[in-house]
Parts: C-alpha cells; structure tokens; sequence
C-alpha cells in the first residue's frame, strides 16, 4: 500500500516537471539572455515627483523601462545580478494609473507592469540640515544678531561713563 502510494506521488511529481520544462525553455528558465523575468515595481502607488524601484532578472546586458509617467531609464546590473533602475516620475504627470515596459538590451521581449501616479508632491521628511535657510531666516538672524551687537554695545558705554559700577 506504501509503495503504490510513493509510487502515485512520483508519478504526478513527473507529470507536473513534464509539463512546466517546455514553459521553462521558452522563457529561457530566468537564466538570462530571454528577456526579463521577476518584473517587480515598488512602490505601486507614486506621488507626482517621486520615484520607482523596479527591478528584474535576466538582463545581464543591460536594458530600458519605459513609460509616459517618466524619461526612459537605463536598467543597470546590480551587485546580486538582478537589473535595477529607479526612474523620476514627471512632476507634471496626470494622476491614475499607468504601465511601464521593461526590455532587456538582448531580447525582443517586453514585460509591462502597472502603477499609479498619485496627486501631491508627498512629504519632504528627512531633508534636516540639508536644505538652506530661506532669505526671510536670514533676515530675522541678522536683524536678531543686528540688536545683540547694538544692545552689547550700550551696555558697555553705560559701563564705562558710570566707572564700572552698574
């Protein structure tokens, strides 16, 4: 009873290899050189300005992403052999939803995937010392440091015609 069960189990363990190997070798097992595979965009959701992560497998001679959210974009290869390429979306882009095309540089085959374009600039969080003072700061520091100087000056005259004593 044993065996016919293992012997069941193998049988559709084979059937199953058997029929996914013809897919396999048409779409070059993600080994490269067949166009990309693993097609992943992050984030889907994008404000108007940001920018996408995508990345793939299988272009090891480079490629492009292209779309008419943002310029095309050269995917390069990456250190863990996956292509990546982070293009900028228009700040001027109509919000809803859009495709995106990936190609390898060695393969006629194109991958789409979808994202949306988010209305807004999003937040600008973690600029810190990043950003230059605007003219108004200025103006308010040198007007503040203006009344120091001057306030520091007085009472060292008042100082000096009471002879020392305040």
């Amino acid at each position: 009873m044993r065996a016919s069960r293992a012997l069941a189990v193998a049988a559709t363990a084979f059937a199953a290899v058997g029929v996914c190997a013809p897919a396999a070798v048409a779409t070059g097992g993600g080994t490269g050189g067949n166009g990309p595979t693993n097609v992943t965009v992050r984030p889907t959701q994008v404000h108007q300005g940001g920018q996408l992560a995508v990345s793939a497998s299988g272009c090891n001679r480079g490629g492009s992403v292209t779309s008419n959210a943002f310029p095309p974009t050269a995917l390069t290869l990456n250190r863990s052999g996956n292509s990546a390429a982070t293009p900028r979306i228009y700040d001027h882009a109509t919000p809803g939803q859009y495709n995106l095309a990936v190609k390898c540089n060695d393969s006629a085959l194109v991958v789409t995937r979808t994202f949306t374009v988010i209305a807004g600039r999003g937040a600008q969080g973690g600029l810190g010392g990043s950003m230059a003072p605007s003219s108004t700061e200025m103006a308010i520091g040198a007007a503040l440091v203006g009344t120091a100087a001057l306030g520091g000056g007085l009472f060292i005259s008042r100082r000096r015609l009471s002879g020392g004593k305040v």
